[in-house]
């Protein structure tokens, strides 16, 4: 299986987003261009091993997290994010995200609409 380097930048643009980072902040960080940081995050450029590990230490995040949708049969995929997602939400919140999940999910598979990204 291809690694999806599209999951891998919208994930990168999200985590980067969540500290209030510009593309020119993480890509001064690490020491590469703005254009080449752009070019990731879009999956226009494939990031090497070097490049992605130097991402993953200035967004404070394993590798793990940063290549999370790309292993086959893994039965941790996003429940990392899942976690992260709920973590400030109350009680209430929980329960109509699950509710919402759900119901996705079912309708997911009624329409066997399996593909994604």
């Amino acid at each position: 299986m291809p690694i999806n380097f599209k999951i891998i930048g919208l994930r990168i643009r999200e985590l980067r987003l969540e500290k209030r980072m510009t593309q020119a902040d993480l890509a001064e960080k690490i020491d590469m261009s703005v254009t080449y940081m752009s070019h990731i995050e879009t999956a226009k450029r494939k990031a090497s091993l070097e490049s992605l590990l130097r991402i993953s230490n200035a967004l404070e995040i394993t590798m793990d997290r940063l290549l999370n949708g790309n292993q086959t049969n893994d039965p941790a995929e996003y429940l990392m994010d899942l976690a992260v997602l709920l973590e400030d939400c109350t009680g209430q919140e929980k329960r109509m995200i699950y509710e919402i999940a759900f119901s996705a999910k079912k309708c997911l598979r009624a329409n066997q609409w399996f593909q994604c990204v």
